[in-house]
């Protein structure tokens, strides 16, 4: 009852005061206890019109919206269509319960996220997602260790539209069923599949390569399975990517990084931590890959501003990389000027690699210049 009377006061304050700030009631409407909006006349909750219950919606956090959505067969309605975006990571328990009941409510959904500290969804969860929500783009599903491949096969048929999938820690899921998908959702750009020790083989990066030619961040990290027959087919088929995580891929050599630094010119972060097998030659290819593109460019660009900010690797870690040695990773930090070992701006990461302390960004460079050029006051 006590949080009725609040919520009919709230609701009392929002009717008394416009879009101005001032009285838009008349006496006798306030007397009879409603309100009037440019014509409409709202009493109750239920009244308010769908388009500005969605927007006071799209301020609340998502549990609160699931809580709306009970509260009459309006606001059902208007919820069940105006909410695209939602997440029930909130829940600690009984999420596959929830996404059972729920999710046929929301056939409008773009973005679910149903990340877990504990594994709690079952694949009947993801098939009723599959089901209803045809118009899916982002999905997290990450740790979901109890998912099989049924999952990856229900959202094949069912989401065509994922342009975003993170399924990190799915340890249960085949290259089979991640080919599969990949084959109906051909508008992949993120995919995360770290530590899918199983489905991220060769086999599933040659499918990858074949079916996503739009893919622009792919995390592998400790997918131990994977070499260079697999990293050159995604090389060749995803000219477009933009970061690759590989680390604590051993099997890796040059020739993966090289296929890299020949077909991904827009490459900006790449992970290679424990990646061993990597030398100098794997360096020194994306130097040259960065200047030869760099030469291309500088006269087809037509914005100059922070032009060199932009070209090269942004991130790179070689942690583990105990092959390289000081001049070849030097020559990539050279060619590629975003890359910083300076304090507060670190994307170069070379821990365990105590041969490499002597590598320095431009910054180190132009500090030293500045140093040398300040002139020595007078005594």
């Amino acid at each position: 009852m006590r949080g009725t009377e609040g919520l009919n006061s709230s609701f009392e304050k929002m009717m008394v005061f416009g879009e101005d700030g001032n009285m838009n009631r008349s006496n006798s409407d306030s007397e009879m206890g409603f309100g009037v909006r440019g014509g409409l006349r709202i009493s109750e909750w239920k009244d308010i019109p769908v388009e500005l219950l969605v927007r006071i919606l799209s301020l609340v956090d998502d549990r609160t919206v699931i809580v709306s959505s009970g509260v009459c067969h309006g606001w059902r309605d208007a919820i069940s269509w105006g909410v695209t975006h939602l997440s029930f990571s909130w829940c600690k328990k009984n999420m596959n319960n929830l996404v059972l009941s729920l999710i046929p409510k929301f056939p409008k959904l773009q973005v679910l996220i149903l990340r877990q500290d504990t594994p709690q969804l079952l694949d009947d969860a993801v098939e009723v997602i599959a089901t209803h929500c045809h118009d899916l783009q982002e999905l997290d599903l990450s740790k979901s260790f109890r998912l099989t491949d049924r999952s990856l096969y229900a959202l094949a048929r069912g989401c065509p539209n994922l342009v975003k999938l993170n399924i990190s820690g799915c340890n249960a899921f085949s290259d089979s069923a991640l080919g599969y998908l990949t084959g109906f959702c051909r508008k992949l750009k993120f995919l995360n599949l770290c530590g899918c020790v199983k489905a991220a083989s060769d086999r599933a990066l040659k499918a990858i390569g074949y079916n996503c030619d739009q893919m622009q961040i792919l995390n592998l990290g400790w997918c131990d399975r994977v070499s260079d027959e697999g990293v050159k087919s995604l090389a060749y088929g995803c000219p477009d990517i933009r970061a690759l995580d590989l680390c604590g891929c051993f099997l890796i050599t040059d020739e993966s990084i090289i296929a890299l630094a020949n077909n991904c010119h827009h490459l900006r972060s790449l992970g290679l931590y424990y990646c061993q097998n990597i030398t100098d030659r794997a360096m020194y290819s994306l130097a040259q890959g960065h200047r030869v593109k760099n030469k291309r460019e500088v006269w087809t660009s037509s914005v100059k501003k922070n032009r060199y900010e932009e070209e090269g690797l942004t991130n790179l870690n070689i942690s583990q990389c105990t092959a390289l040695t000081p001049p070849a990773v030097q020559a990539l930090c050279d060619s590629s000027p975003a890359l910083h070992t300076c304090p507060g701006r670190h994307s170069l990461i070379i821990s365990g690699c105590l041969s490499l302390t002597s590598v320095h960004c431009a910054c180190a460079i132009q500090a030293h210049r500045t140093v040398g050029t300040v002139p020595h006051l007078a005594h």
